[in-house]
């Protein structure tokens, strides 16, 4: 948020059917945010604004008797995911909770987040909870929050996964409510595609490496839902049965994230 804004905050009904929608389709699309946080760590120049994952924290059960509200929605930023936790430091300084603080790290299983939202170029996609909220205030105190944020967060009732496409692609929005129709592909993973093969002619050790947590670059491609570079690691002969260091192999990490093109791919070794 911009620095020179009072924080705000915003009470719901945490069981109010629209509010339990929209963590359902945070949750179901969750994979768009990991395939622009998986392509803007290779990026020489960083292009994303922000990248936050929002999740519930409490003290505990029977912990809060002063009035408050038992659960506080929170953001993570350094976000990673592993195909099956969410992982990433705590954004926010608690309003009442006492047993978490700004900057703590904190992990939670995928069906447990609540939101997700990434800004490029000012521009805001995701933020399902963000925008059933925002529908429901009024035109001034929505200018507020966007200001408060510094973002455009757009219509409040459309909810953008990536930026429109300007290749005749298709449709890159979530329309709140509609079918979505949204890229398969990652404009990244597509011109990366000719150059990756290359490297792989002249590094064929690429096919084995692994880093720190134990991934191949094809685990990595298989949960960025990269067909195109999927396909050349395969073709090359990369090891679909490799596994991570916590037990996944490239075509789990692809159904973690549901990359249907992917686990095709992968299903024909």
């Amino acid at each position: 948020m911009n620095e020179s804004q009072p924080s705000k905050v915003f009470l719901f009904d945490d069981s109010d059917p629209a509010m339990q929608q929209a963590y359902e389709k945070a949750r179901a699309n969750f994979r768009y945010f990991w395939r622009e946080v998986a392509w803007e760590r290779r990026r020489i120049i960083p292009a994303l604004d922000l990248a936050c994952v929002k999740v519930g924290f409490c003290d505990g059960e029977g912990a809060r008797n002063d009035g408050n509200p038992h659960v506080e929605q929170m953001w993570l930023s350094d976000v990673d995911f592993d195909g099956k936790t969410v992982t990433g430091t705590l954004l926010n300084a608690p309003n009442w909770l006492t047993s978490v603080k700004e900057g703590d790290f904190a992990r939670r299983p995928l069906d447990e987040i609540s939101d997700w939202m990434y800004a490029l170029s000012g521009e805001v996609f995701g933020a399902y909870t963000v925008n059933l909220m925002r529908s429901r205030m009024g035109q001034q105190e929505r200018q507020e929050h966007d200001d408060a944020w510094g973002l455009n967060f757009g219509d409040p009732v459309k909810v953008r996964v990536a930026p429109e496409s300007n290749s005749g692609g298709g449709i890159l929005k979530r329309w709140f409510g509609k079918r979505e129709e949204v890229s398969e592909e990652h404009p990244m993973s597509v011109a990366m595609a000719e150059s990756l093969k290359v490297q792989l002619a002249e590094n064929p050790s690429m096919l084995t490496q692994t880093d720190d947590r134990g991934w191949t670059f094809l685990h990595q491609e298989a949960l960025a839902g990269s067909v195109p570079t999927v396909k050349i690691f395969v073709e090359a002969g990369a090891d679909v049965h490799a596994k991570t260091d916590h037990g996944m192999t490239a075509m789990q990490l692809a159904q973690s994230l549901g990359w249907k093109n992917v686990i095709a791919v992968l299903a024909r070794k």
